[in-house]
């Protein structure tokens, strides 16, 4: 066992694949920082324990972080990573997101049973699995014949689900396969051309407290500052439309070969009946503002009525 100067507890959800991107960071940590040991300390979140019921039924975002926030104020954990498509777009006042890394693919996939290849492929009234309304949305605004179901678990589960014979297909994240190693399960890539990502899908964050400057220090190294704003854009964007209501919302963001930004966002429907899509290029530095420029012009081409519509006028 090798000597350490100090020990570093990192909070984490238990899932596969929750634990490998943990494990990732504690890698890259005590590799570049020999005088630490890190230990992955796992904290089931309300998200685990719920696993037949839609998320936006049971409050959306947060559901899967909210609980290992709690550890970190409690200074029982000293760090925590997170897929940043589940972070809320406004942390506890104690806590920052410290570090992004470099993303992964921030593409959604297809995966199917059977010899069908890509969506056209499939039949007439075919059976998707996903639990995203962002997913149903533009699922349906492309087949208006497909019958959406719900599917929840971790992602060997929903594999399982899928071989089982419950799905024609499902819809996936890239990253999470690509981390896992089963790259070998994809049938298809969606083109955020043509399917646009969750908010900061793709994306590790590494959270901690904002007193904390010691951990912030040792994290620095694996920060990927392109990837941070274009992240940062995206959840200014969600902010902007969201104030913690559940509709479907897509955004991504890019660099261009000019060295600006490029994000585009939409809102839609869930019968995807009504989608409003558009983009908006800038400079890096605002990011922000960025986001908040597209989420009004969506607000003011329709997406206010959609807000409105279903939440009421306090979203």
């Amino acid at each position: 066992m090798k000597s350490a100067e100090r020990a570093i507890k990192i909070g984490t959800r238990g899932s596969a694949l929750a634990t490998k991107q943990a494990q990732w960071v504690k890698n890259v940590l005590e590799k570049t920082h020999p005088e630490i040991s890190v230990e992955l300390i796992f904290i089931k979140t309300k998200g685990d324990n719920i696993q037949d019921v839609p998320l936006a039924k049971v409050g959306g975002k947060g559901l899967f972080v909210k609980e290992i926030e709690e550890a970190l104020i409690d200074r029982r954990v000293d760090l925590a990573v997170h897929s940043m498509k589940d972070v809320p777009a406004e942390l506890p006042q104690q806590l920052t997101i410290g570090c992004i890394p470099e993303r992964e693919d921030p593409r959604d996939v297809l995966v199917t049973n059977g010899d069908y290849k890509y969506l056209d492929d499939l039949p007439e009234e075919a059976r998707i699995g996903t639990s995203s309304l962002r997913r149903q949305s533009q699922l349906l605004a492309l087949r208006s014949d497909f019958k959406i179901e719900t599917l929840r678990g971790n992602l060997d589960t929903r594999l399982k689900k899928l071989k089982s014979g419950n799905f024609d297909a499902i819809v996936l994240a890239a990253a999470g396969l690509h981390r896992m190693g089963w790259e070998g399960e994809i049938t298809s890539y969606f083109s955020p051309d043509e399917f646009l990502p969750a908010i900061g899908q793709g994306a590790l964050g590494i959270e901690l407290r904002k007193d904390n400057d010691d951990m912030m220090e040792l994290i620095a190294s694996i920060h990927d500052e392109q990837t941070a704003i274009c992240v940062r854009a995206e959840r200014s964007f969600l902010d902007r439309l969201e104030g913690g209501c559940q509709v479907p919302i897509g955004g991504y963001c890019t660099y261009d070969q000019d060295g600006r930004i490029m994000l585009t966002g939409l809102v839609g429907t869930l019968d995807g009946k009504e989608m409003y899509r558009d983009s908006i290029t800038g400079r890096p530095e605002d990011a922000e503002q960025l986001g908040r420029e597209l989420a009004d012009k969506l607000l003011s081409m329709g997406a206010k009525k959609i807000l409105e519509e279903v939440y009421g006028n306090s979203c």
